[in-house]
């Protein structure tokens, strides 16, 4: 952990803490190393003219991953081996960094998982999980397109019933469902935590990455049982089927009517539609194709604050934030950056993994250039 944010006490899980009840019916895996720190940005405030920008340092989550996937795979995890499935299958583009993690922490908790890939714009990022998923045990299947993924997994879930006797847990794109968005309640309620303990103000603006809506939702749903009147905008990186409104409601009530039915205590809450803003004006072009503003951002912040970012998902965040300071939008506010990125460097390891020893239609991601803006 890096200088100056070491030192503050452990927290345990505060969701569990303020609501008993939900920890002997809700089975869950911990896997996160919590609290994540959160640290003022100077150097970065400075540049941007803001006075009170700070970080959720998330990426600093686990050693052997972090980000925000630990967090949205503790209760899938735990729901896997409650129901004693022997594996978890999901779903991402051929560099996805969720089933990757899902791999990784799958392997820890003693299942095996699947994972079924789609096409995405080739990056060194996305050759670097594929051979790590591939180091880690992945079992990677390639599709086309939606029509062979619905197939190849339904294939894929025959064949393990038949072969461990038991089907596999699905697991969503992105860990996001009314469960997956539960770590995420537990995050607004650990903020909630260091505000009171001081290490932080209760920030006006709150930017996070919008992929598959967990993240965002769940800290939306755990700020407002926090009784925090923070704004959430969340930055859209993935196409706009699969973020919307509507989405975000229903997140936002499927999970707050499971914690209600596991703990009664926890109000069932209207959504908080003035304190959470979708915007689209980042994304660029497609997604995984980095835009000029995300990279702009990505340099800004390692040469700031030795933050790593990427360009799919923080990069195009933080340049969503740099271009509310720059219209004057976040004068005189706390505003909190909320890390969802990795900051462990797979690299050294990739190295050594031989790309031949993928499925056949991976290859061609490292015979192929990556993207412009990634050389």
């Amino acid at each position: 952990m890096p200088q100056g944010l070491a030192g503050k006490a452990r927290m345990m899980f505060p969701l569990f803490e303020e609501y008993p009840r939900l920890r002997e019916r809700l089975p869950r895996v911990a896997l996160a190393k919590l609290p994540t720190p959160v640290a003022p940005m100077l150097r970065l405030g400075e540049a941007l003219g803001l006075d009170r920008l700070y970080v959720k340092r998330d990426d600093l989550s686990d050693a052997e991953y972090g980000g925000n996937k630990p967090r949205k795979l503790e209760f899938a995890l735990g729901k896997a081996l409650h129901e004693g499935r022997r594996a978890v299958l999901t779903f991402g583009g051929a560099g996805s960094n969720h089933t990757l993690a899902t791999t990784i922490y799958a392997r820890r908790a003693g299942l095996g998982s699947i994972a079924m890939l789609v096409p995405q714009p080739n990056a060194h990022a996305l050759r670097r999980n594929l051979l790590m998923s591939l180091l880690r045990g992945a079992e990677l299947h390639y599709h086309r397109g939606m029509p062979g993924v619905v197939i190849g997994t339904l294939w894929q879930l025959l064949r393990h019933r038949v072969q461990d006797g038991r089907r596999p847990l699905l697991i969503p794109p992105g860990g996001s469902n009314a469960l997956g968005v539960l770590g995420h309640v537990n995050a607004g309620l650990e903020l909630k935590r260091q505000i009171d303990a001081g290490e932080v103000p209760e920030p006006d603006r709150l930017y996070v990455a919008c992929g598959s809506m967990g993240t965002s939702v769940g800290l939306l749903l755990g700020l407002a049982l926090a009784g925090l009147r923070t704004r959430v905008t969340a930055v859209r990186v993935t196409a706009r089927i699969y973020v919307s409104g509507k989405k975000a409601r229903r997140f936002f009530h499927g999970a707050n009517r499971l914690l209600h039915a596991a703990d009664a205590s926890i109000p069932l809450l209207p959504f908080p539609e003035a304190r959470f803003e979708l915007r689209h004006d980042y994304f660029g072009e497609e997604y995984a194709r980095y835009t000029e503003a995300s990279m702009r951002a990505v340099r800004l912040a390692r040469e700031t604050e030795s933050l790593s970012l990427e360009g799919t998902y923080t990069g195009k965040t933080l340049a969503c934030l740099m271009g509310d300071a720059a219209a004057g939008a976040l004068h005189g506010k706390a505003v909190l950056f909320w890390n969802t990125h990795t900051s462990r460097d797979f690299a050294p390891e990739a190295a050594g993994v031989d790309y031949h020893a993928l499925p056949a239609p991976l290859r061609g991601y490292f015979e192929r250039d990556v993207q412009p803006l990634d050389r």
